[in-house]
């Protein structure tokens, strides 16, 4: 609270950026120790959470005001008319200081309380268990075994501490390609395909230096290999783009050449300086004992394969580019897609697609094992493995499974949450949006396969949002060990329970139960397609229409309130022909009394239609006497005996005999 120096300023104006008409909504901006809240005139409630600030910028003071724009992580972008100066100061200098924490413990996290106890606490974050997740896969078997050399985390800090490595593979072994793989990520298991028996392997890439090679990585690989009894042969892909390679070669080449040159300089005394040539000297050795590629002399059975995904700093670029045409008012169709094209995003996402079938087809196609790497192997491998994991199992593809799928490819291999969603206050080009090119990747999925999936959009939205809004401790740190020394599963609550408790909302009316084993998308260039509720979901006058998910919704919910009317309609219906027939049976029951007389049979018929009392036999008409000679010819008729009479009941005409 110590960086909140206005904490309400009324008369505030909320612009709306598309409006070509400057529409605007006046309330009042509240300013609180976790969000910033704005009730316009109709009690309309804008929540924005300081961990979702990506930017705050105070724009030169007008006649209406000083105008301040919030630039939102979750892209949601508010655009204020504070009217005065000095209020808008104070708010701008707050919103500085509070979207930017210094420490894990100042993030919303660690003072969310939703009013849970201790008990339910740890069933939220006992909800999701790796462990039976492996089983599920059949592991460990007689190819994999559970291993307990990262027990502590002194083989590498970034991967979790129980991993899966082929059952053949001995601690000298794995050690010893640990220290040959980049920050110690070697060769582990990430998913095992049990009708193909092949797996999906995921490491960091080689310090491979000037042609240098490591024993104990070459045979863990052919562990790998081996632990595929139908194909002995592997593949090794390569995620980052295959003309780095032929850079890097390139550049060995020449940093050879001149280390030779400088050398033999060095040695013939030439001109120059002794200080001057070592430090070039270790230059060079830094660069060549840095990151490079398996040398494929050295590795047998093995395909090397390069998909060319772009690294962070291209795919943050990407998305600035992206962002600057979304955010552009009055652009024409022509002008939109030239800026989509330009920005290069959907390509992008095209890579990483491509990427995952590859997988797919090499596991269920050739039934060969792949081990998957980019530079460190918890950005590109993550979005690799998770999403060939999606295309070959069903299971990943219900709101539990997807849940599983994201705390084993993601949460517990490493990636670099905090950093890649500047939690803290780090590192800029650190951040990058790796997390959220995989969600995309699975909504195109959603897009082509409708019925494949268990959840909706608003599931993968709603996933998103917590990954910057720091509510939860799932996503905080940047691995595992990390997570373990803040404690967040003793001092914050896990994400799941709370979407599993909305379960309802995020269900796709479209899901069939029915397994779809492998997804075969299509990555033809028009199959990709601007996500607008993404990236345009707070933007409500932007193009406004109800999403056809939402429509079919609507419509079920509609269908059940009709059938249980119809229910309610048949049950109604089906009482009152009981109680209809209840009453014919009594009346056929008086029918069937047989008369004594023909008098009493004509009697008792005419009764039912509510004539006039018979006396003595004769029926006696209105208006005249018994003694009426007119009328005897009738009483006589009366009196005799008749086959049938006609009866009127219910309105229908009946013979009664």
């Amino acid at each position: 609270m110590e960086h909140i120096r206005t904490t309400k300023v009324e008369l505030v104006k909320l612009l709306d950026r598309f409006s070509t008409s400057n529409k605007s909504l006046t309330g009042t901006l509240y300013l609180t120790a976790t969000h910033l809240l704005f009730i316009d005139s109709h009690q309309k409630e804008t929540w924005i959470s300081h961990h979702h600030i990506a930017s705050v910028e105070k724009l030169a003071l007008t006649t209406s005001g000083c105008p301040l724009v919030i630039q939102c992580k979750n892209f949601r972008v508010v655009h204020f008319l504070v009217p005065r100066e000095r209020d808008c100061h104070d708010i701008y200098n707050s919103l500085l200081q509070l979207s930017k924490q210094a420490k894990y413990e100042d993030l919303y996290a660690f003072s969310y309380n939703p009013k849970q106890n201790d008990s339910e606490r740890r069933r939220g974050w006992q909800l999701i268990d790796l462990t039976e997740e492996y089983k599920r896969m059949g592991v460990p078997n007689a190819n994999w075994q559970l291993s307990d050399a990262n027990r502590e985390y002194k083989i590498c800090e970034t991967y979790p501490r129980e991993l899966y490595v082929p059952r053949i593979a001995s601690k000298p072994i794995i050690v010893g390609s640990s220290k040959f793989r980049s920050k110690g990520r070697f060769p582990v298991l990430s998913y095992y395909h049990q009708d193909k028996e092949a797996a999906i392997c995921r490491c960091s890439q080689p310090l491979s230096g000037f042609s240098a090679r490591c024993l104990e990585d070459e045979h863990l690989l052919q562990a790998i290999s081996k632990a595929n009894p139908v194909h002995h042969y592997m593949y090794v892909v390569d995620t980052r783009p295959k003309h780095r390679m032929q850079s890097w070669w390139a550049t060995e080449k020449d940093i050879g050449r001149i280390i030779v040159r400088i050398s033999s300089k060095i040695w013939n005394d030439e001109k120059i300086g002794e200080s001057d040539g070592k430090k070039r000297l270790n230059a060079m050795a830094n660069r060549a004992a840095g990151k490079g590629y398996e040398n494929e002399d050295n590795y047998s059975n093995i395909r090397f394969q390069f998909v060319g995904i772009e690294n962070i700093h291209v795919m943050r670029s990407s998305l600035q580019k992206l962002l600057e045409v979304n955010g552009t008012k009055g652009l024409s169709v022509n002008d939109f897609y030239s800026g989509l094209e330009s920005s290069g995003w959907l390509r992008h996402i095209k890579a990483v697609m491509d990427a995952a079938i590859f997988l797919a087809k090499a596991v269920v196609v050739e039934g060969a094992s792949v081990l998957v790497h980019c530079s460190d192997g918890w950005d590109r491998t993550s979005q690799v493995c998770s999403l060939g994991s999606l295309l070959l199992d069903s299971y990943y593809r219900t709101i539990r499974g997807f849940m599983v799928l994201i705390e084993k490819d993601w949460i517990s291999f490493g990636h670099k949450f905090s950093e890649r969603c500047g939690h803290l206050d780090g590192d800029p080009k650190e951040v990058s949006p790796v997390f959220t090119q995989f969600l995309e990747c699975v909504w195109h999925l959603t897009e082509q396969f409708p019925q494949a999936f268990e959840f909706n959009e608003a599931f993968l939205l709603q996933i998103h949002e917590h990954i910057h809004s720091c509510q939860f401790g799932n996503f905080l740190g940047n691995c595992q060990k990390e997570r373990e020394e803040l404690k967040v599963k003793e001092k914050t609550y896990s994400l799941w329970p709370f979407l599993l408790d909305e379960q309802a909302k995020y269900l796709n009316p479209l899901y069939t139960s029915q397994k779809l084993a492998v997804l075969e998308p299509n990555t033809v260039s028009f199959q990709f397609k601007f996500w607008r509720n993404m990236y345009h979901q707070f933007d409500r006058t932007l193009h406004p229409r109800q999403l056809v998910c939402n429509i079919i919704m609507n419509m079920n919910e509609e269908n059940k309130q009709l059938q249980e009317d119809i229910k309610d309609l048949e049950s109604k219906i089906k009482q009152r022909k009981t109680e209809h027939t209840d009453g014919v049976h009594t009346k056929e029951l008086l029918h069937s009394v047989r008369p004594e007389s023909p008098t009493l049979k004509s009697s008792l018929c005419f009764k039912e239609q509510n004539l006039l009392p018979v006396n003595d036999a004769f029926r006696t008409i209105e208006g005249s006497s018994p003694a009426d000679n007119r009328y005897s010819e009738c009483a006589e008729e009366f009196s005799k005996a008749e086959p049938a009479v006609v009866s009127l009941e219910y309105g229908v005409a009946r013979m009664t005999c």
